[in-house]
């Protein structure tokens, strides 16, 4: 979920920044959409790492399963 939440983020942010040009004057007037850009390019990128991160340490984690019979 992480990684893809990461992905989702960043390719908002950079549809924001690049490939929108005109913003109706109406959001413009509450919110600098390049702004918002940028954060959820920060803020993909940075769910996309830790997603990573947390994969790779669940995958080098060991289970030990301990049986006793009565």
């Amino acid at each position: 979920m992480g990684i893809g939440l990461g992905i989702l983020l960043l390719v908002i942010g950079l549809i924001l920044l690049f490939a929108i040009n005109e913003f109706p004057d109406s959001l413009q007037e509450v919110v600098e959409p390049t702004t918002v850009g940028w954060i959820l390019v920060i803020a993909g990128v940075l769910a996309l790492v830790l997603g990573l991160v947390m994969n790779n340490q669940r995958s080098k984690t060991t289970h030990v399963e301990e049986r006793r019979d009565l």
